[in-house]
């Protein structure tokens, strides 16, 4: 059972339709990642999932009893503020200092329990946020572009741990970025949206897609040539505009051609 489904939903506010027809399904421990440009319905799409937005039509259904963790773009703290991150932690659900020490180590800074909040880097920032997502023990972390103001080194530090996370908890993964380097090389399904679904596969395929291509170019080079060195002809019929008469999460898949 997929942990949870978007049947064909369309999101707008007021007259503008963000998103459009839009059918996507998350399996258990999977890492899954939108792609796409600036005003593209990412984050809608995000929002819609944990319930921030009502689609106008669609539906989306969630497994019973379905945990979930988020790590959001950004958050403001006062940096007058004076709070520990295990304060931070604890709060508002009064967890057990073993909890946080726990989620903490997950996230890979096993160290920062007594540190302030304001004086940690983002990169810190940023996993100490991640712990606090782990600290419920979600089925599916939904990350939205986590890394945004880090530098390189930082995002793909970050994204290794989400790697090792999935691997020592066995959650699903569902993440918004903009780095696509990144993103073909951690996630195991690339969905890219402009609206609507424009095509959704392996990374290998999806960087091989014509709709792909006419998006974001080839301009990471290197990066996607690793995933099409032997897929030079996927992209003759891998992908679909129209993504009605799918299957697997009701929307079409892109296949390598043989």
């Amino acid at each position: 059972m997929s942990l949870m489904s978007m049947d064909h939903i369309s999101v707008g506010y007021g007259a503008n339709t963000v998103l459009r027809n839009v059918s996507l399904a998350i399996e258990p421990g999977e890492i899954v990642t939108i792609v796409g440009p600036n005003g593209s319905g990412k984050t809608t799409l995000l929002r819609a999932l944990i319930g921030a937005v009502r689609p106008a039509s669609g539906t989306i259904s969630r497994k019973p009893g379905l945990r979930i963790g988020y790590v959001p773009q950004k958050l403001h703290i006062d940096p007058t503020l004076p709070i520990t991150v295990e304060r931070f932690l604890r709060l508002p659900g009064g967890h057990t200092n073993v909890a946080c020490a726990r989620a903490l180590e997950q996230a890979g800074v096993p160290d920062l329990s007594q540190r302030q909040m304001s004086g940690l880097s983002g990169g810190q920032f940023q996993r100490v946020l991640l712990a606090r997502a782990l600290i419920e023990t979600p089925d599916l972390l939904l990350l939205d572009e986590a890394t945004q103001g880090l530098d390189q080194p930082g995002s793909a530090a970050f994204y290794r741990q989400i790697e090792q996370v999935r691997q020592d908890t066995g959650c699903a993964v569902l993440m918004i970025s903009h780095e696509l380097h990144v993103v073909m090389s951690a996630s195991d399904r690339v969905v890219c949206l402009n609206g609507h679904v424009c095509c959704e596969g392996t990374p290998e395929i999806v960087s091989a897609a014509p709709e792909y291509r006419a998006l974001f170019g080839t301009g990471t080079g290197g990066a996607l040539a690793l995933y099409r060195h032997e897929h030079d002809h996927a992209h003759d019929d891998t992908c679909d505009h129209d993504h009605d008469h799918g299957t697997h999460g009701h929307s079409k898949k892109i296949e390598a051609a043989e």
